[in-house]
């Protein structure tokens, strides 16, 4: 039986720490910290100048359940119910992907293209493929406010998880959720069609960490039997909702940048180009007619 957590904010944090730290937790501080700051609803500044500041017995119930559930695998942001992405705070749900700093790196890809096109012609429609919270859709809105997005997604619960973060952001104006499977229910033309797809294959799931595999939905991991079978769909598809100068971004395997490569080739695109993650990975590739 773990020892009681103290009420005093300053010893709370190290308890908390040397609590994860004990079970092996990657990065104890880090996920310490966020738990004891969300429930006890302080912040890193008090932490340092109001050590002593008590927290009450209702936050400390909460951070010690939170604290149980970390111990036992669940990852820190799905305990939070939220997490930053390209500067936006998302909710999750069970039915969602937790977007993940790799994926800014997609934004990043596409961003000067969304803002170049909305400059040029007062608007940019971006179609994002298994929106999930609706990660990309709504970080590029964000950035662009000329653009408009449709985010498609198989799972209603997805999708009613995209529609609150766009509530929540003030863009459900410019946002609309789409129930589809890939591009079955898709109307119109986009200048951007984006998507972070499922991309393991159906082998390796068993093989991914814990974290990955037991609390992202399988839905949003399982690229079929060779990781690829979604980008042959997009590459085979996109060309009747692309406009004529518009670009496809991708997210991909970091091992899997010749096959995707290969697919587009062969659906008539071409590589306009290639990005990689913080870890240096080949991780985002964009594309042209």
């Amino acid at each position: 039986m773990a020892d009681p957590l103290p009420a005093a904010l300053g010893p709370l944090l190290r308890a908390a720490k040397a609590r994860l730290a004990a079970a092996g937790i990657a990065d104890p501080t880090l996920d310490s910290r966020l738990i004891v700051e969300h429930f006890s609803e302080t912040t890193r500044i008090e932490a340092i100048t109001e050590p002593g500041r008590t927290v009450d017995s209702t936050a400390l119930a909460a951070i010690e359940a939170a604290l149980r559930r970390r111990v036992a695998g669940e990852p820190v942001h799905r305990i939070l119910g939220y997490r930053e992405f390209y500067g936006l705070r998302l909710l999750l749900s069970p039915d969602t992907l937790e977007p993940r700093p790799d994926t800014e790196t997609l934004v990043d890809a596409i961003l000067p293209f969304a803002r170049a096109t909305a400059e040029r012609l007062g608007e940019c429609r971006i179609l994002d493929l298994g929106t999930g919270t609706g990660a990309i859709a709504l970080a590029l809105l964000s950035a662009v406010p000329a653009a408009t997005a449709t985010g498609v997604d198989i799972s209603p619960g997805a999708l009613a998880t995209a529609t609150q973060n766009a509530g929540d952001l003030g863009l459900s104006g410019r946002f609309k959720a789409l129930h589809s499977n890939w591009f079955e229910k898709v109307l119109g033309r986009y200048h951007v069609i984006a998507a972070n797809p499922p991309y393991i294959p159906s082998r390796d799931i068993g093989n991914l960490q814990d974290e990955v595999r037991d609390f992202d939905p399988r839905q949003a991991l399982d690229g079929g039997v060779d990781g690829l079978v979604p980008y042959r769909i997009i590459a085979g598809e996109a060309e009747g909702f692309l406009e004529a100068q518009g670009k496809v971004a991708v997210e991909i395997g970091h091992t899997q940048q010749s096959e995707v490569t290969a697919i587009f080739a062969a659906a008539g695109y071409r590589l306009a180009e290639a990005q990689r993650d913080l870890g240096g990975n080949d991780r985002v590739l964009v594309f042209e007619r």
